[in-house]
């Protein structure tokens, strides 16, 4: 028991006591359940789940067939809940009839009232077991994990033996917004909680609403890919002499392709280059006729009173064309204006304006509120997962029917009436200890997340050094 008291929440030091066992889990209950359960197999009511890869079938007669059944098996949970419980206890390493001990013996009564005992139970074991499983490298690319967050989703929706509903067997059961919001957070590279509502809009655009593995699955699918891409960037020796002293990390490169240069304005002069953002600042390097010129810095990290906005450009200065960022601060003489010549649209500026405003935003945040060491640190991991979250959707999907901004949470928190609230409260959380449980079922009712620090040290990224 002592890998799983490890960094629980006070509310559960005494988790791994003993407790009696339960008069609900006798016998003629579980003999109840267990018929229904056999009348769904037999039915092939979870036809739905038996796609490529699933086990769910066999789970639920090695469930049915088990000689520990009533360990087992939770008479308050549906069918799915129970075998998604059953996955978080294989995990966590214990039986599911011990982690309701474990949940019975710290959970405050009010998150055992019938009403709402099954939901939170499932939480319980969905966050311990999540915040375990993130620390696998190389989770995100798991087939199994996949499965496992998106079927969380689906139990949660049902988590009650009373709650389970007919399952059509000739179309997928597809998840909810509510469902979405409250699971995939605990993943802080999969979702944020201040804009999973907006992600959740995006991810369902076609489906009604509702959102289908297939779609979630190619969604993660398109952060792997994002997160391998940063990696590459980051080990690269771009920018290598003058990022090396805030160790900086490429988050975005731009302009490397001769059929999509990006061009930097500058009074009357006009020059073509590469166009790379790191988790401190922009730079721009003018191409020459072999090599790059020494990188112009724009500095997002200190207070220069930078405007970041879009802008017009066009052949000897007329406006006609809506693809330019317009960078100004105390530090330049005029502006920087940068182009991103594309043929229609300008959703390749509006990406660019999104990414550089969220670096520059959260070290506003920062400063702000004083924020320093770790916590600092913490910050910058927001908005970079952010950042790879908004990269995995521009693979997946077409960005000129997506608004940046409210997939990433400063560019929000700046624009939504309240924002400043939301970030006060975030600079208010406590020490990153808190926010880092590896159990993070808070007997209050709510959930912590493990940090996105830890989430991008998971994910094998070192970043940031905790100074300032």
């Amino acid at each position: 028991m002592t890998s799983l008291r490890q960094g629980c929440p006070r509310e559960y030091e005494n988790c791994d006591r003993q407790v009696r066992c339960r008069s609900e889990m006798a016998s003629p209950t579980v003999s109840k359940t267990r018929s229904v359960l056999e009348g769904l197999v037999r039915e092939g009511s979870f036809k739905w789940l038996l796609g490529k890869g699933s086990s769910f079938n066999e789970e639920l007669e090695e469930m049915e067939s088990s000689p520990s059944a009533s360990r087992n098996w939770i008479a308050e949970l549906s069918p799915l809940a129970n075998v998604v419980v059953r996955r978080c206890s294989k995990i966590l390493g214990i039986s599911a009839s011990e982690l309701q001990e474990n949940f019975n013996a710290g959970a405050s009564d009010s998150l055992k009232h019938l009403s709402c005992y099954a939901r939170n139970f499932l939480e319980y074991c969905c966050f311990r077991a999540l915040a375990l499983s993130t620390q696998v490298t190389g989770h995100l690319a798991d087939k199994k994990f996949r499965r496992l967050t998106y079927d969380m989703m689906l139990a949660w929706a049902t988590p009650a033996a009373a709650s389970q509903p007919f399952l059509n067997v000739d179309e997928d059961i597809t998840v909810g917004l509510e469902a979405f919001s409250r699971i995939s957070p605990a993943v802080p590279i999969i979702a944020n909680v201040v804009t999973s509502e907006n992600l959740f809009d995006v991810l369902t655009k076609a489906t009604d609403g509702r959102l289908q593995f297939s779609i979630y699955d190619k969604y993660l699918s398109g952060l792997e890919r994002a997160i391998k891409k940063m990696k590459t960037q980051s080990d690269s020796s771009l920018l290598s002499t003058v990022r090396l002293s805030r160790r900086e990390k490429i988050l975005e490169v731009d302009g490397t392709v001769t059929t999509q240069p990006v061009l930097e304005h500058v009074g009357i002069s006009t020059w073509p280059g590469r166009l790379t953002l790191t988790d401190h600042a922009l730079y721009f390097e003018a191409l020459h006729v072999v090599s790059y010129d020494k990188p112009k810095i724009y500095d997002l990290s200190d207070d220069l009173k930078q405007i970041i906005k879009p802008e017009l450009t066009g052949p000897w200065g007329t406006r006609l064309f809506d693809k330019a960022v317009s960078y100004k601060s105390i530090s330049l003489s005029e502006p920087a204006v940068i182009e991103f010549p594309e043929l229609k649209g300008h959703t390749r500026r509006d990406f660019w304006l999104a990414i550089i405003r969220e670096i520059l935003y959260v070290h506003r945040f920062i400063k702000k509120f004083e924020i320093s060491g770790v916590e600092r640190d913490e910050a910058l991991s927001k908005a970079v997962l952010g950042i790879l979250r908004l990269q995995a959707i521009k693979e997946i999907s077409a960005l000129n029917s997506v608004c940046c901004e409210t997939l990433l949470m400063f560019n929000l928190c700046d624009q939504l009436p309240g924002g400043d609230l939301i970030l006060e409260t975030l600079a208010n959380m406590s020490s990153i200890r808190e926010l880092d449980q590896t159990n993070n079922y808070k007997a209050g009712g709510g959930m912590y997340s493990i940090s996105s620090l830890a989430m991008v040290s998971n994910l094998g990224f070192v970043l940031g050094t905790g100074f300032k």
